[in-house]
């Protein structure tokens, strides 16, 4: 597996967990707090989310099936991004899971 595997995922993991968490905040600014301007924050966070999530999804699923996880795990880990700060947790202990199975990314050996 390669490292770039990993590494897209975990960016999209910090990504949707940042943004996951920043729409959770603009919710109770919307509807608890009654904040003006909340709806807007919150209607943009919402969309920025919702699409970087279905991109978290595939890169989630690439590692996945890589990693030739279980159904189960890969199902976790893909839910880890509609949970707040789930994603955090869940991508810290995948990291270090496949921490030595991946390879560097060379270039091919020239025959001589």
């Amino acid at each position: 597996m390669k490292k770039s595997v990993l590494t897209r995922y975990r960016v999209l993991a910090y990504v949707t967990g940042v943004l996951l968490v920043l729409l959770c905040l603009s919710m109770i600014a919307k509807y608890g707090l009654d904040i003006d301007g909340a709806a807007d924050v919150t209607r943009v966070v919402a969309i920025a989310h919702g699409w970087l999530y279905v991109v978290y999804l595939v890169f989630a699923f690439d590692l996945g099936s890589k990693a030739r996880w279980p159904i189960l795990k890969q199902v976790w880990v893909l839910l880890a991004g509609t949970i707040p700060t789930a994603a955090f947790f869940v991508e810290r202990k995948i990291s270090r899971e496949l921490e030595g199975k991946f390879t560097e990314e060379a270039p091919a050996p020239v025959k001589a």
